[in-house]
């Protein structure tokens, strides 16, 4: 939890600099804690708190490389639900929905850039798929025509999670779109956005993708090893403190 909470701060000294902005926060848990309730009722953001487990048998163990099973499938499903309880009803809704991971880096920039979206907007990702940078390729009228990608570059839609915004109307009307936990390792942004787009369709960004606004960064699992040796003689340094 304390991790957690380490990147949702970096995250939210971004977000406070980004007009307009609902930050909705799912906690992969069976209940909202009070810890992150308290952050985010601090953070001086609009956010929305939710809540939705994974099952233990699709959750990572410590021993588990982070590709072996899929991460936040229910968590993005549960928000995009949110979003279409919230919009029932309401006509021409405007928004942009983005994906933000609490691992990843980002520029202001990339905020700005995705505000126009259409329908959906895509972007290079820096340091991700084994790669100094995942892009997109633009051709000469302005399309994206391929992908520069280190891991199957022949996928319909080879970028990362972090590389894509979707238009809120769009998500709204394509009303069975969603993230699955059955699709193939890798293949989670193909499945999802073959539901929502051709890739003629899609809207190169960062000055026709040659500009790089966001960093697939990763914070390390702290070394605690002197706090459980405390903690097995009824002692811990954060008696008393949210850290």
């Amino acid at each position: 939890m304390q991790r957690l909470i380490s990147r949702k701060i970096r995250l939210k000294s971004v977000f406070l600099h980004v007009p307009a902005l609902q930050w909705i926060v799912v906690e992969d848990a069976p209940k909202k804690s009070q810890m992150v309730s308290n952050f985010l009722e601090t953070s001086g953001l609009t956010h929305t708190h939710l809540h939705q487990a994974t099952p233990q048998e699709w959750k990572l163990t410590d021993a588990d490389p982070r590709w072996r099973k899929p991460r936040g499938v229910l968590q993005r499903n549960s928000g995009i639900r949110w979003l279409r309880r919230k919009f029932t009803g309401v006509v021409n809704p405007r928004g942009v929905v983005y994906f933000a991971d609490d691992d990843n880096t980002y520029s202001l920039e990339l905020f700005q850039e995705m505000r126009d979206t259409h329908k959906v907007s895509v972007w290079p990702v820096a340091l991700v798929g084994g790669v100094l940078v995942e892009r997109p390729l633009v051709g000469h009228k302005g399309q994206v025509s391929g992908w520069l990608a280190g891991w199957k570059p022949d996928r319909t839609f080879a970028l990362d999670m972090a590389g894509f915004a979707v238009n809120l109307s769009l998500l709204l009307n394509k009303s069975d779109a969603e993230f699955s936990i059955k699709v193939p390792r890798g293949f989670q942004e193909t499945r999802f956005l073959e539901q929502l787009v051709m890739r003629e369709e899609l809207e190169p960004k960062a000055d026709l993708c040659t500009k790089v606004y966001v960093w697939h960064t990763r914070t390390e699992q702290p070394d605690l090893k002197d706090e459980e040796r405390l903690k097995r003689v009824g002692k811990r340094t954060d008696e008393g403190i949210e850290v």
